[in-house]
């Protein structure tokens, strides 16, 4: 009897754990970051979008990223979905709201380094390329660097319509702004260079005002004083779109020098 009503118990104690797990909330995962297509495919023109914005904050708190028929440029900060429209000024995006391509990450900052005096992007890149190479370059880092700015300048566009144009040439009209004495974070990505056939490899950053006013991509800077927080992560994840159109792409392009104009160029590639 005493064993008989043991394994009842046992088997009680299960099932209760399994119900437990089951209504429980998945746990955050930290270790990862998460992309939604690639940016080759972005650069083809597929700008359709591929996950809600409510589907993408499961995936990450911090990143960058893009809106449905490239409508502006994403900053993911905190848990919040801003939008930098093509007047690079900024809005927080509902659910709803598709993307086309992002990465993201629930941010853990591992460590962190004071910066001074940083006068162009070049410098920028090359003080965080240190602390890179110290810490491993071939894994993933997502940065918060949150600080003062003498200036920086940023970009972003116009939503397109169908049929898409590629992504150099929906550029072309991107709008320019460089703010001065501004206040604000930039948040970016580093991609190793095995990556180099799924997104651009190096540095991505895009910056949002600390008054949530302004925002867009990186295209230069002049660093006053701030801290860059290093998230290093070794994990990696995407997921592709099931559209058929997504797989009439031909990924054997070339888009390096694509992927290079639209990440670098100012006055759209000229």
């Amino acid at each position: 009897m005493k064993k008989f009503l043991g394994v009842t118990l046992l088997a009680g104690s299960l099932l209760f754990n399994t119900a437990l797990t089951a209504t429980a909330a998945p746990a955050q995962d930290k270790e990862t970051i998460y992309q939604i297509a690639l940016l080759q495919s972005l650069a083809m023109g597929y700008f359709d979008g591929s996950i809600s914005v409510k589907d993408l904050k499961t995936h990450g708190d911090t990143g960058i990223g893009t809106f449905e028929g490239l409508n502006g440029e994403m900053i993911v900060l905190d848990g919040v979905v801003y939008r930098a429209n093509r007047d690079c000024a900024i809005n927080v995006m509902g659910d709803k709201e598709t993307v086309p391509f992002s990465n993201v990450t629930f941010f853990d900052k591992d460590f962190s380094v004071k910066l001074a005096d940083v006068h162009d992007k070049d410098a920028f890149e090359k003080i965080l390329n240190e602390h890179v190479n110290k810490h491993g370059r071939n894994s993933f880092y997502m940065v918060k660097v949150i600080g003062t700015f003498n200036e920086v300048l940023i970009r972003s566009e116009s939503g397109q319509k169908e049929p898409y144009p590629t992504l150099v040439e929906a550029l072309k009209t991107q709008n320019e702004i460089s703010p001065k004495n501004v206040s604000g974070t930039l948040v970016g990505l580093y991609c190793p260079d095995f990556m180099s056939s799924l997104n651009s490899t190096g540095w991505h950053f895009h910056f949002i005002s600390a008054d949530k006013k302004i925002g867009g991509h990186v295209l230069d800077l002049n660093l006053k004083s701030g801290e860059a927080q290093f998230d290093k992560t070794d994990a990696f994840k995407m997921d592709l779109p099931t559209k058929k159109n997504f797989h009439a792409l031909n990924f054997k392009q070339d888009m390096k020098e694509d992927i290079r104009k639209a990440e670098q160029d100012v006055q759209g590639g000229k």
